[in-house]
């Protein structure tokens, strides 16, 4: 049974593609007991469930509208300099999420655009044939930007049928994921060729998409760059730093930590703290990736022993720590306050094959970055970051049961002051001199081969 194309279909492959719509209707059950599991924690959930299924939009429809696809929170942070962008030229926008964490973050950016009108907020349908279908049918954009990695056959394939632009912007592409797209030969090579064109953030990124026989790739740099850091919550950073700095106390941020890193982290944290090297003991602030996982993580620090606070249990700037070893940074959109708080970060994600979270963040709020081994969503990113000077690799291999490299790595820095605030300069010069994404994607997508007419 051959992968065949048809070129009416927007070359996408026949047989594949009837598996994969008969498979989307055999799982679309399970995708709401998923979410009715995760309703547990949070019951907004179950919230728009119709918006799911391509239907149930109450509000006047804006169209032809500049679609922006976000997935979840770090695709909706990183499309915030170009949302402003065509909001600035006057543009509507319509913002599509698939996750609760993603709408919840695009609402909380662009509350006000969204009350006026400028910005009509929603969920992406599943990828089945009839949702995809009156989604696109009722809203009828004018052109499509997916974030990042997003790449969803009924909905790219259905855009180039009827003529829509598609693009993917801020694209990256891992080389295990490259690697995995490859092993469906020309059915996951279609995919992305079916794509209006593709805006690389690196040249490691434009090669693997050149690789899959895509033509029409430009490198822009990376948008995170150019997010800017909400200064209210800078500068109730700098007072908690200050109040720190104050007492001589430094705190060590562990941002972003997924599932399995905390283990890893807390036992070096409280080796740390038994090696008795430090005459004032720093402070670490743990905040895990997931908001649904922090009583977990919780759990996790009440049965070491170590005395700790949620930040969730202070109403203002947490500037009393006397007597805690760790604080829980149970929040969600505080990022650039505790980075801002910090005399160094360990960037979750990386300490274990998940590829890594955003360390741009950090860098811009001039914390220096402790890196783990697993960085391939930030390639090109780390590699700089390293190379600056504003980011180290966690020296040694990290060990669940024992992670002395962490800890040691830890001890290093932190007794090293002038190194923490030399690292603090290359890190923000680094931020800086990496911007300029927006422009670069703006001026690519107004570009003939790029034209949104």
């Amino acid at each position: 049974m051959s992968l065949t194309t048809n070129s009416e279909y927007g070359g996408r492959p026949r047989i594949w593609f009837a598996v994969y719509q008969l498979l989307g209707h055999l799982l679309l059950p399970l995708a709401f007991v998923r979410l009715a599991w995760r309703a547990r924690h949070a019951f907004s959930y179950l919230h728009h469930i119709p918006e799911r299924l391509g239907f149930g939009y109450s509000k006047p429809i804006a169209q032809g509208s500049i679609w922006i696809h976000a997935v979840s929170v770090g695709e909706t942070r990183a499309a915030q300099p170009l949302i402003e962008a065509y909001l600035n030229r006057g543009e509507a926008i319509l913002l599509t999420h698939m996750t609760l964490n993603g709408r919840r973050t695009g609402k909380q950016l662009f509350a006000k655009q969204i009350a006026s009108g400028q910005i009509r907020q929603v969920y992406l349908p599943y990828d089945i044939c009839w949702a995809v279908e009156h989604f696109l049918k009722t809203f009828k954009p004018k052109v499509g930007l997916f974030m990042e990695t997003e790449a969803w056959p009924t909905v790219v394939f259905r855009c180039k049928e009827i003529g829509l632009p598609l693009f993917l912007v801020n694209a990256r592409l891992s080389e295990r994921s490259a690697r995995r797209i490859n092993r469906f030969g020309n059915a996951g090579c279609s995919l992305f060729q079916a794509f209006a064109g593709i805006l690389a953030q690196t040249e490691f990124d434009a090669q693997r998409y050149r690789s899959l026989g895509v033509q029409n790739v430009l490198i822009v740099g990376n948008l995170k760059f150019d997010v800017p850091l909400d200064p209210m919550l800078v500068e109730q950073g700098k007072s908690w730093r200050q109040d720190l700095h104050t007492n001589q106390r430094l705190m060590v941020c562990a941002a972003s930590t997924r599932d399995g890193e905390e283990t890893i982290i807390l036992k070096a944290w409280k080796d740390l703290l038994l090696s008795n090297v430090f005459s004032i003991t720093p402070l670490l602030c743990l905040v895990p990736r997931h908001p649904e996982r922090f009583t977990e993580v919780a759990d996790q620090i009440h049965a070491t022993g170590l005395k700790f606070r949620r930040r969730s249990e202070w109403p203002g700037i947490p500037n009393e720590c006397a007597g805690l070893d760790i604080i829980l940074g149970d929040s969600m959109g505080e990022m650039p306050m505790y980075y801002s708080a910090s005399s160094l970060v360990i960037m979750g994600g990386s300490l274990l094959p998940f590829g890594g979270q955003n360390l741009i963040e950090a860098c811009a709020a001039g914390c220096p970055v402790l890196l783990g081994g697993h960085t391939y969503n930030f390639q090109q990113a780390a590699l700089d970051a390293i190379d600056s000077g504003a980011a180290k690799r966690i020296k040694g291999e990290l060990i669940l049961t024992e992670p002395i490299a962490l800890m040691e790595s830890l001890k290093e820095l932190l007794l090293n002051t002038a190194e923490l605030i030399r690292m603090s300069e290359t890190a923000k010069a680094y931020s800086r001199e990496h911007q300029g994404a927006t422009s670069q994607t703006l001026v690519a997508l107004d570009r003939q081969n790029f034209s949104l007419n």
